[in-house]
């Protein structure tokens, strides 16, 4: 249930009041552990896709919510190692998990090397600090799967945190969709975030990641996906992802974060009425 005043009730269990991977309790990996080799039997049809930098306490959260996914979609977790210099491969290395190490810096290459790796048919990307509903993976496969689709997006909330109460945080999500109505239209790529994203591997190996430390890696990808069908969205509120607001905080006060927001966005409204024209996503 979507609440304007309050977190879903489900979040609260994977709130870990840990800083440091050696603070965790074994069982807690155990508990994460016997329902990850429940989840992740027989040839996976979906992969799911994890970089993750320097995120050794969130990336427990993260794989513990996907653990209680509802689904008897066959699947696989993967997570990159994307050169931390924290205890990011101590706690992979605790979670029965695949985990590979890109020593390449950016979402780019980390992504590539978990997308050469999976074995599914189907990529799902998620975040390393982010939080999953159960019906996530289910309901991004619906749309995914559908004729002449090769490429969907999912849409996210924000956790509140002091400064940044719920029901700020709903108005500006909000906002957001929006947002992301009008540029669905003629530039839908501009909404695919590796928060919640998914594509047909077969062709996400044709056209590849750029392999440089660049924000926007998920939309080149799938604006060059679009070659090859339609990208939809996934617009139900049950399979929000669920993030900290760490991107809202860089700019100081919530006040803040939203002119800077309103402020980008107004500039750009009117280019989204006309589609991109046909560009080298690769050359930065």
């Amino acid at each position: 249930m979507y609440n304007i005043f309050n977190s879903p009730n489900w979040i609260k269990k994977y709130d870990l009041s840990f800083t440091k991977t050696a603070d965790v309790p074994e069982g807690v990996f155990t508990e994460i552990n016997q329902k990850l080799d429940v989840l992740q039997t027989g040839k996976p049809l979906v992969s799911i896709v994890i970089a993750a930098w320097n995120e050794e306490v969130n990336i427990i959260r993260n794989i513990a919510s996907l653990a209680d996914l509802a689904t008897k979609v066959p699947l696989e977790i993967i997570v990159v190692n994307n050169n931390s210099t924290d205890a990011t491969q101590q706690t992979l290395d605790k979670l029965n998990i695949k985990s590979y190490f890109q020593k390449i810096q950016g979402c780019g290459p980390a992504r590539q090397m978990g997308m050469e790796n999976a074995r599914g048919k189907y990529i799902l990307l998620a975040d390393a600090d982010c939080i999953y509903p159960q019906h996530w993976l289910d309901d991004m496969l619906a749309v995914l799967s559908s004729p002449d689709t090769v490429c969907v997006y999912g849409r996210y909330s924000f956790i509140p945190e002091p400064g940044f109460p719920r029901w700020k945080l709903a108005m500006l999500e909000k906002m957001k969709d929006a947002i992301a109505a009008l540029r669905h239209v003629k530039r839908p790529y501009l909404n695919a975030f590796g928060i919640s994203m998914g594509y047909i591997r077969e062709y996400g190996m044709k056209v590849g990641y750029v392999m440089v430390n660049v924000r926007g890696e998920d939309g080149r990808l799938c604006f060059d996906l679009m070659q090859f069908g339609k990208v939809r969205q996934l617009k139900r509120n049950r399979s929000r992802a669920w993030t900290a607001p760490r991107t809202l905080q860089r700019d100081g006060s919530f006040g803040q974060a939203l002119l800077s927001r309103i402020s980008i966005e107004s500039k750009k409204l009117l280019s989204l009425l006309t589609p991109h024209k046909p560009h080298d996503t690769k050359k930065i």
